[in-house]
């Protein structure tokens, strides 16, 4: 066998098949996509997601691991997209392994949607969200969405693309996402990103959004450090960063801008995302993991 790769994938494997799910072919099974109405779109998303629907967009068996997500939904609102929850399971949990709002999960908070690229979330042209997060399972994969608004959202275009007969134990690293929200925080005390996290593994990063209530007070948000207690720390962190807008990898303040692993997609005040990946500076615990950010503030005297 070769032992050269394209982005951490063999250039071929025997025992590893590729397969993808759509509102077409729901199972992702062989020789079965491209026949409704002819070949003609004729079933090319869910129509309707209603009120209250809880939809399954893929259910797979395992051993396997999902390599793209890609959905688009008509309507964009950031009341709609707040309230389109995804809920994603592995090997057959009762509690989901990532619960969070779509637009959140894919880059942008405040239900907003901004044209951005990097290294593991695009949102293209601010209407695709698309995910190349590694998403391994060894029995089943189950993702769902859920309508948790008080109207129909309409039309929910999807497409997950995976492998099967990926080498999957016990010890592979199932991914995880959290999501929190304080509608009002407390100045001077620590907003938690990450917590509650025990075993071992990565910290991938964070989607971080606020909003500025000094905005237009002739003061600065962004001086607040993020914390990363690791193994077992508890007053001080091992590592401790100088400020949010370096975090995001910047300084001197903070603009709109996309990069690989870090930027700030959407900025216009008060409103402000910016995201940070450890792809290439990888974060490991062995025990646990907490994740914090100062609020401390500037008042630019």
């Amino acid at each position: 066998m070769s032992t050269f790769d394209l982005f951490g994938t063999p250039l071929y494997s025997p025992t590893i098949k590729s397969r993808a799910i759509t509102a077409e072919n729901k199972k992702g099974e062989v020789g079965q996509g491209g026949q409704s109405f002819n070949g003609r779109k004729g079933e090319p998303c869910l129509f309707n997601l209603e009120k209250g629907m809880t939809y399954t967009i893929a259910e797979i068996d395992g051993p396997g691991a999902i390599r793209h997500i890609w959905i688009t939904v008509a309507n964009k609102t950031p009341k709609a997209l707040r309230n389109m929850i995804l809920r994603f399971y592995w090997d057959g949990q009762e509690r989901p392994s990532v619960e969070a709002p779509i637009s959140d999960f894919f880059g942008v908070c405040h239900g907003k949607m901004r044209h951005f690229e990097s290294a593991f979330l695009t949102m293209a042209e601010g209407k695709g969200f698309n995910s190349y997060f590694l998403m391994p399972f060894a029995q089943k994969a189950l993702l769902t969405v859920t309508n948790e608004g008080d109207e129909d959202a309409g039309m929910f275009f999807y497409q997950v693309d995976y492998t099967v007969g990926d080498e999957v134990t016990d010890d592979t690293p199932r991914f995880h996402a959290q999501f929190r929200r304080v509608p009002r925080t407390t100045l001077y005390q620590d907003y938690v990103i990450l917590d509650g996290v025990k075993g071992r593994g990565r910290f991938l990063g964070a989607t971080i959004g606020l909003v500025d209530r000094y905005h237009g007070c002739n003061a600065w948000w962004g001086e607040g450090e993020v914390k990363m207690f690791i193994d077992g720390d508890t007053e001080f962190p091992t590592i401790c960063g100088t400020g949010a807008e370096d975090y995001a990898c910047s300084a001197w303040g903070l603009g709109q801008f996309h990069a690989r692993e870090f930027g700030a997609p959407y900025i216009e005040p008060p409103y402000i995302s910016f995201y940070r990946f450890h792809g290439h500076d990888p974060v490991y615990f062995s025990q646990d993991i907490k994740v914090t950010i100062q609020q401390i503030g500037n008042d630019g005297s």
